[in-house]
């Protein structure tokens, strides 16, 4: 037997431990300080005096400052802040295509959910999209809480003891602002993070809120990665309840930073290219020659050969090319005066140099040929079979556009929607990735709402639940209409390649036990906590919560096999193993070990690899040691238990 090294240890992961819980946003906060002004840093704390030294007249030290102020700012951030110690239950049964989609479906309140999904998806999200609540008065579940937000989440949507609830945010309420706000900023702070350095961020929002909407996201966008103000027609009928007819709805654009941002139009409008002077490039269009930021020699005067005319640019503006660039184009025949040559210089644009180089044309801030919500309703109604299902959903039409300009040319875009409702994004990445044939992945987040009889416009909704025996929740509406959407496009032979599956999770507290003594029955207590792990509680589930604790994608690849009689997973190509079998004797401890060292030789991960055991799977501290001390003679000594 291979003798046993005392040096070598299997580190504990208890309910404290930092793979225990979602990631420390503080902590991070504080090293990149620290990383840039070490010397403000005595004894682990901050010296904000020295901090204001360094950093000089940037300081704001007055009392009075421009920005959005709310009672309950300060909550939010704290919110925001606080780890998260809960998981994400898989789900197979729910799910389409579990063994190899990579698209997620997470039921649960999204605050939590885009705390944990920090560690596994920070940097990587592409484009997010997000239809919040309009703050109508009556319309958002609000749990958040800082003391057993797990729990808390739980009892509001029925899945403990303490049935449902919903919050209302009154207008007649002094808060039905700064209720709406403190709901809104964690989430957006959260979201940011998970962005990649050219992502972007959609938000569609009406009139009630959008002042305040964009005010808060300059805070924590920054005012310089605004983009635009996407005006949408919503509908197309005229209202009278009001003075005007609301007909439209606003969509915010943020990028991450707008100086990386990766930004597409739409396709080129191929009717505006002619060919007059058949030019043997093709079919070409004239767009003007100057532009409206000077730079270098571009300030002369341009002759026209026909005429004599010597044009300069418009007043404020300058030539978008310097003299040499300009002649250059000249000889090759791209310069035009016109479509008679009688007027201002302009160059030609060739339709199939444009579509080579996949070029688009630029977007309109006013969206009036992307659908309504009348088409949206009409649209689930079809594939749902009854209308009224889901309350003024948003068109694919308008999802497919937004996917379009915030998606990456080339590798995967991941698309991220933390309030899913009617599933309309999902649906949409589909039809948009037959279209244009990119790479894209869905995250989508909805809360399991229960649904209430009280409310008249949720009868449709649940009588249609019943009739499909699906549970009364608008998250299993949600569910459903992917699914049936999925279906649809099986019969598509351009969707022969297209992921339509999705993997269904649900939040819930974590499988690791918290160590609450009770002072009464402190030996049943022990007994009870012999075991780590909450009972019920599956080897799929511990292995999704250390994919989610350890910053592993959730749809990464796994594989098991047994060795020495146990089970041994092995996820993400030897990134983590992971053996939570009991009954680890000192004779099960060497084969076991050697058959692990010998997988992960083989697959040779160049990060190297973590290990986990269950901690109550040892039968003694000596098989344990053994099994650590083994593992580490052949360099594998990240190894932990649970």
């Amino acid at each position: 037997m291979t003798s046993a090294q005392p040096q070598a240890a299997i580190q504990p992961i208890d309910k404290g431990s930092a793979e225990a819980q979602s990631a420390n946003l503080v902590e991070a906060n504080l090293g990149q300080l620290k990383a840039i002004f070490p010397e403000a840093f005595t004894e682990g704390r901050v010296d904000f005096d020295v901090l204001k030294q360094l950093l000089g007249a940037a300081v704001d030290e007055r009392e009075e400052k421009y920005g959005l102020n709310w009672h309950g700012k300060r909550r939010a951030r704290q919110l925001a802040l606080t780890p998260s110690t809960g998981t994400l239950r898989p789900c197979p049964q729910e799910s389409v295509d579990w063994d190899t989609t990579k698209n997620l479906f997470i039921e649960g309140d999204n605050l939590e959910v885009l705390k944990l999904l920090q560690k596994s998806y920070a940097g990587k999200v592409k484009l997010i999209y997000i239809d919040p609540p309009y703050n109508t008065g009556k319309d958002f579940v609000y749990p958040d809480n800082f003391q057993d937000s797990i729990k808390n989440y739980l009892e509001l949507t029925g899945q403990v003891e303490g049935g449902y609830q919903t919050t209302s945010n009154s207008e007649t309420s002094g808060r039905f602002h700064t209720t709406w706000l403190t709901m809104m900023y964690p989430r957006l702070k959260l979201a940011r993070s998970l962005m990649r350095s050219d992502g972007v961020l959609f938000i569609s929002i009406d009139e009630r809120e959008v002042a305040r909407l964009r005010l808060l996201l300059d805070e924590i966008f920054g005012e310089e990665n605004f983009v635009s103000d996407l005006v949408w027609q919503s509908r197309t009928s005229i209202s009278d309840d009001q003075e005007i007819s609301l007909n439209h709805n606003h969509t915010l654009i943020y990028a991450k930073d707008r100086a990386q941002l990766e930004f597409h139009g739409e396709p080129l409008d191929e009717s505006e290219y002619k060919s007059p002077d058949n030019d043997p490039r093709g079919p070409w269009k004239l767009v003007p020659l100057d532009a409206n930021k000077p730079g270098g020699n571009t300030m002369y005067p341009i002759k026209n050969p026909k005429t004599g005319t010597e044009y300069w640019p418009p007043s404020g503006r300058s030539w978008a090319i310097n003299p040499t660039e300009y002649q250059r184009l000249f000889d090759d025949k791209r310069i035009k005066f016109g479509t008679t040559d009688d007027a201002a210089p302009k160059k030609k644009l060739f339709l199939r140099e444009r579509l080579a180089a996949g070029e688009t044309k630029t977007p309109s801030s006013l969206l009036l040929d992307a659908g309504t919500t009348k088409d949206g309703t009409e649209e689930c109604a079809e594939l749902i079979g009854v209308k009224g299902v889901f309350d003024y959903p948003k068109p694919t039409a308008l999802l497919s556009r937004i996917l379009q300009y915030g998606s990456l040319n080339s590798g995967e875009t991941i698309v991220l929607d933390f309030f899913a409702g009617s599933g309309t994004t999902g649906h949409a990445a589909w039809i948009q990735s037959v279209g244009d044939r990119k790479k894209r992945r869905f995250i989508l987040v909805q809360l399991p709402e229960v649904l209430s009889p009280d409310e008249p416009a949720q009868k449709v909704a649940i009588k249609y639940c019943k009739d499909h025996k699906l549970p009364l929740k608008i998250s299993a509406l949600t569910r459903q209409r992917l699914r049936l959407a999925s279906t649809a496009f099986r019969d598509n032979p351009a969707a022969k390649l297209l992921d339509l599956g999705f993997r269904v999770f649900s939040l819930d507290g974590s499988n690791i036990q918290a160590w609450n003594p009770e002072p009464g029955d402190l030996n049943g207590t022990l007994l009870r906590h012999a075991e780590h792990l909450v009972p019920g509680r599956t080897e799929q589930d511990v292995l999704y919560e250390l994919l989610l604790k350890l910053g592993l994608d959730l749809a990464v690849p796994m594989d098991s096999r047994q060795i020495a009689g146990k089970t041994v997973h092995n996820i993400g190509a030897g990134t983590l193993f992971a053996c939570l079998s009991d009954g680890i004797t000192l004779e099960t401890a060497e084969p076991l070990a050697l058959g692990i060292a010998e997988w992960q030789k083989t697959l040779a991960p160049a990060g190297g690899s973590k290990l986990v055991f269950k901690d109550s799977a040892f039968a003694d501290d000596v098989a344990k040691t053994n099994l650590a001390a083994i593992l580490s003679q052949h360099g594998l000594d990240d190894v932990r238990s649970i």
